[in-house]
């Protein structure tokens, strides 16, 4: 079943609100106009894919800093789930529990193959709010992290 609005480049970014890691309402709309955003969708906590992934963003977390850059996950875990997500593995970003997979919907994250699995999409969102870059791919986790600073790097080269 085709999802009836997607996400693509040049799209503002939605504004949305969830709780993150900490049981904290978090509002993407109190980021726009003040940072760059990395909004990344993973299937689930903890799973080898998804691990891979956090870990990554995790390691150039610095760098992402640099960029001026905020990192969001997102999954349909809980908060206790990604509480537990961001103590094992020592993860310095926001998760956020979209519980309800509305946001999901919201941005048109596809489902793998079959439908089973949430898909694994990343946008970039420069300053002003746009969607500059997407990338989606369930299989190369660590790809992301390489893409989005690719793209957030070479938004900062055209400004």
């Amino acid at each position: 079943m085709a999802q009836k609005s997607k996400i693509r480049i040049g799209d503002k970014v939605p504004y949305f609100t969830l709780k993150d890691q900490n049981g904290t309402n978090f509002s993407i709309e109190n980021l726009v106009h003040k940072k760059n955003m990395v909004i990344y969708f993973y299937p689930k906590d903890d799973t080898p894919g998804c691990t891979k992934e956090a870990c990554s963003f995790r390691d150039e977390f610095e760098d992402f800093k640099d960029l001026d850059t905020v990192i969001i996950g997102i999954s349909g875990d809980g908060v206790a789930s990604h509480k537990e997500f961001e103590k094992k593995y020592n993860l310095p970003f926001i998760l956020l529990a979209d519980t309800k997979k509305e946001v999901q919907k919201l941005f048109g994250v596809p489902k793998s193959a079959l439908g089973l699995i949430p898909g694994r999409v990343t946008y970039v969102v420069n300053k002003e709010g746009t969607v500059i870059y997407i990338f989606n791919s369930l299989r190369k986790a660590k790809e992301h992290i390489k893409k989005a600073k690719e793209a957030l790097q070479n938004n900062i080269r055209k400004h």
